[in-house]
């Protein structure tokens, strides 16, 4: 036989195991609130109208300045796992260079980015490498801990106390 007791401590616990495998949704980015920059007209809209409906672009081409970006993400984590990119979007305003009226608006989504493969491999570096050991004791006997009296070394002040 349960008691009621037993059985609220139960149920207690299962709730909250249950609540710790929810999924924390975080949102960033570029958030429309009145207007999407996917709505801009071609031809009509120029840089400044384009900012004051949709504010400041969250970043320019580096490369060309005509070319803005409206980006926003959202992503899942549950627990300890890594988050999870479920959604992305991008849109692409490209302003003509002569007049500033949008040229083109184009939306790319999660499916239409590319996987990466970074190099893997080190740059290389002059010196050598030390183990954890003789990164401890490295000091050891040096006296760089005691007070030392600096005065006649060139660089020094009298009285100069660092």
């Amino acid at each position: 036989m349960f008691r009621p007791a037993v059985l609220a401590v139960a149920i207690i616990g299962f709730a909250a195991v249950a609540g710790a495998c929810t999924p924390l949704t975080s949102y960033s980015g570029f958030q429309a609130i009145e207007a999407r920059p996917a709505d801009m007209k071609v031809g009509e809209d120029t840089k400044s109208t384009v900012m004051e409906k949709l504010g400041s672009p969250s970043t320019t081409s580096t490369f060309d300045t005509n070319a803005w970006y409206y980006i926003s993400q959202t992503t899942d984590r549950v627990a300890f796992y890594k988050p999870r990119v479920i959604k992305r979007d991008v849109v692409a305003v490209k302003f003509d260079p002569v007049d500033e009226k949008v040229a083109s608006v184009n939306t790319y989504t999660l499916r239409d980015g590319k996987v990466i493969a970074y190099n893997g491999r080190e740059t290389p570096t002059r010196g050598r490498e030390m183990t954890i050991l003789e990164q401890l004791l490295g000091n050891v006997g040096r006296g760089g801990m005691l007070p030392q009296d600096d005065e006649g070394v060139p660089g020094s002040r009298p009285g100069d106390r660092r």
